[in-house]
């Protein structure tokens, strides 16, 4: 599930979060690290666990409307595709979905004005009004809604943002990421095949030989920074000339402080990969001038760490 991308991003928040709280040990970063992986699956299975709630609201609401004094025609006679939908039910009935998430405690039921908000939301939109007017009831369009739900309904949503916020600490960051492989769960399901839980790191779900193990990388990466960042906040802070120490934003440091304890330390990985891999995250993480910033320095410094021998690659092309 996780990909090296998210794997990079997790280490470098662990070792940010190591150095503002100043006094963790390597072991609390690593149980830090682990924690923050296993919570991206947990928010991909809460998030999958709302499809049911979502249609229970629907459902509620042409009950409501049929039970009054004087429905009308249409109350009464009511388009139900929705309340209906297939995918719903399917999920409802899977044993596997349904015990880890009463295993994990899951449920959406204390954030009932929540599902209506979104629900309001969803019933005004044209993807939906296509959806009901189609004659088409199948499994196949009922995930094609609900992909589009997932895409535009859950993102910068100060409400939801809030519900997550106080339920995992790991949560903040994850969403758009469990909500694409949300995506992509639905899609496989509307295709006929049976859900099933992912694994938690990508390499977990390849087969064949020269597949290197995502959650090895991920722990070997965060050692290195971590117990040399000293050496190597050192050697960023003697190469930046005519700058305080003190005004480096400490993002930037440890985002280039874990690019070089991966051209260090992973000799099969390009340095090309490398730089580029960081100043991706320095866009998401840092300030306007630091993907420049970080370029710079990471270029700098792992150049002459490889003129000095103490970056030294395997292969073809990978300097």
């Amino acid at each position: 599930m996780l990909n090296r991308r998210i794997l990079r991003i997790k280490v470098f928040k662990t070792l940010y979060g190591c150095e503002l709280r100043g006094n963790s040990s390597l072991a609390e970063a690593e149980a830090s690290l682990e924690n923050s992986c296993e919570a991206a699956r947990d928010l991909y299975l809460f998030m999958l666990g709302i499809v049911s709630p979502l249609t229970g609201i629907a459902a509620e609401k042409i009950e409501a409307a049929r039970r009054k004094f004087n429905p009308t025609e249409e109350e009464k006679n009511p388009n139900t595709k929705f309340a209906d939908n297939s995918l719903a039910r399917l999920l409802d009935a899977d044993p596997d979905f349904q015990k880890i998430l009463k295993k994990k405690k899951f449920s959406w039921d204390q954030y009932d004005l929540f599902l209506k908000k979104i629900y309001n939301s969803i019933i005004t939109k044209d993807y939906f009004a296509r959806y009901m007017q189609s004659p088409e009831t199948s499994l196949k369009e009922d995930c094609r809604l609900f992909i589009r739900i997932f895409e535009e309904e859950f993102v910068d949503s100060p409400e939801l943002d809030a519900i997550l916020e106080g339920m995992s600490i790991y949560w903040g960051e994850d969403l758009p990421y469990s909500l694409t492989y949300v995506c992509r769960t639905l899609e496989s399901i509307g295709k006929g095949m049976r859900w099933s839980l992912p694994p938690l790191y990508l390499s977990e779900m390849k087969k064949g030989e020269g597949i290197e193990d995502d959650r090895l990388f991920a722990r070997n990466l965060l050692r290195a920074a971590y117990l040399n960042y000293g050496k190597y906040y050192d050697m960023v802070a003697e190469s930046v000339t005519n700058w305080d120490n003190d005004r480096i934003v400490a993002t930037d440091m440890c985002i280039i402080i874990c690019g070089i304890a991966e051209a260090v330390a992973f000799p099969t990985i390009p340095v090309k990969v490398t730089i580029n891999e960081y100043v991706e995250i320095s866009k998401y993480f840092g300030t306007p001038k630091s993907k420049i910033f970080v370029n710079g320095i990471l270029d700098r410094l792992i150049q002459r760490l490889v003129s000095e021998g103490k970056i030294v690659k395997t292969g073809k092309g990978l300097l």
